[in-house]
């Protein structure tokens, strides 16, 4: 089993990916939904400094034909709607990857998280490159023959890098605060780093240890 956060850049003319480029400090959840024909209902949430600003122009969007305001808090609106993009629902019976609620937004990028065999990451990874999306895979993590993938140094100074936003886009700390951070030397903690990742991509890609050749 495997769970990994992919980051998938949406495609233009989206309703979300329009809105959210023009408010990329705002953060949209998409909270449950489902395709209803030609369109999809769905339940959603955005955090931003005005929301209601950024509850406007969802509304105003030409791909949303309904919108009903359910919610409002301090920096939070959770509403209703009815859109016409049903591309990420169109992905998903493609994949036969079932979506993981919340799935988050920001600046034009979906954040995607789930939990399969490789088997089900690789379709997914397929229907994406065959949309012609731009993604990253962010993470994954395995508890299948990954017992042996990281040394305890490795595994110790990357879980200190997700922890301080190393990973972060943009980065939430250099290269030298991590170091800072762990009382070590700069060049040791990269090499740490880069070898720990280097295994992980090619268990990720191989399903072997970090020190096969491919």
């Amino acid at each position: 089993m495997i769970r990994a956060q992919f980051h998938v850049q949406l495609p233009e003319g989206t309703w979300v990916a329009e809105v959210s480029r023009s408010f990329p400090e705002a953060t949209f959840r998409l909270l449950t939904g489902f395709r209803a024909g030609s369109t999809a209902i769905e339940l959603g949430e955005v955090e931003a400094d005005d929301p209601d600003a950024v509850s406007a122009a969802i509304d105003d969007h030409p791909s949303i034909v309904a919108y009903q305001r359910l919610e409002r808090a301090d920096e939070t609106v959770v509403a209703r709607y009815e859109t016409t993009d049903i591309g990420l629902y169109e992905a998903v019976e493609r994949s036969s990857v079932p979506p993981e609620y919340p799935i988050t937004v920001r600046n034009g990028w979906i954040e995607y998280e789930f939990t399969g065999s490789r088997e089900v990451l690789d379709r997914f990874r397929t229907a994406v490159e065959a949309a012609g999306l731009s993604y990253e895979l962010r993470s994954v993590v395995g508890n299948e023959n990954s017992s042996g993938l990281l040394t305890d140094r490795q595994r110790e100074v990357l879980a200190a890098a997700v922890r301080e936003g190393y990973f972060e886009v943009p980065r939430e700390c250099t290269l030298a605060d991590l170091a800072a951070t762990l009382e070590a030397d700069k060049s040791t903690v990269s090499e740490i780093l880069r070898r720990g990742e280097g295994s992980i991509v090619k268990w990720f890609l191989t399903g072997t240890d970090g020190d096969t050749e491919f």
